[in-house]
């Protein structure tokens, strides 16, 4: 009830006060503008500087992981049309070797049946001529019988077995061709 006496209300400070409250203001304030302040605007630009450098550096390292990208990219198309052409080539390769062997088996084949060829008609004229003996030797047989003579005499008994197989082989050849 003091206050009630001096006039001032229960709210309202006393004149000294808020001298005092207002000279520690304008000290706290002339010492918070004087040391504080300064710092922070320091660390205030020091950080944005940071941020700053760092989205360059992000920026930067965006561009050099989209350029490196790209000669990926660029490396891959490179690399798949070389896988294309390779794969081209090796087809192309394979069908030449193909064609190659198939010649070749083809030539080989050719081969061994002309060789085949040529050893049956070597054999055919072996037997002809082993058939030509026998014959010849049956018909001197015969013919010394039929005769009565001897046809051991070489010179005769050739040219009675040529004669003998020239009527065969016309009369072979006259019945062949009715």
């Amino acid at each position: 009830m003091i206050l009630a006496e001096e006039g001032l209300g229960p709210v309202m400070p006393h004149l000294s006060e808020v001298i005092l409250g207002l000279v520690a203001f304008l000290i706290l304030l002339f010492l918070l503008r004087k040391y504080a302040v300064p710092r922070f605007e320091n660390l205030y630009e020091e950080r944005t500087a940071k941020i700053e450098g760092g989205i360059e550096k992000a920026e930067k390292a965006q561009a050099e992981a989209e350029q490196a990208l790209e000669q990926y990219k660029a490396q891959l198309a490179e690399a798949r049309s070389e896988a294309a052409k390779i794969r081209d080539d090796a087809r192309l390769e394979a069908e030449q070797i193909k064609e190659e062997l198939r010649a070749e088996a083809q030539e080989e084949s050719r081969r061994i049946v002309s060789q085949g060829e040529a050893q049956l008609q070597a054999q055919k004229s072996q037997i002809v001529a082993e058939l030509r003996a026998e014959l010849g030797r049956n018909a001197v047989t015969l013919a010394s019988r039929i005769v009565g003579e001897s046809l051991e005499d070489e010179a005769r008994r050739r040219g009675t077995v040529d004669r003998f197989l020239e009527e065969l082989e016309t009369t072979n050849g006259a019945g062949a061709r009715k």
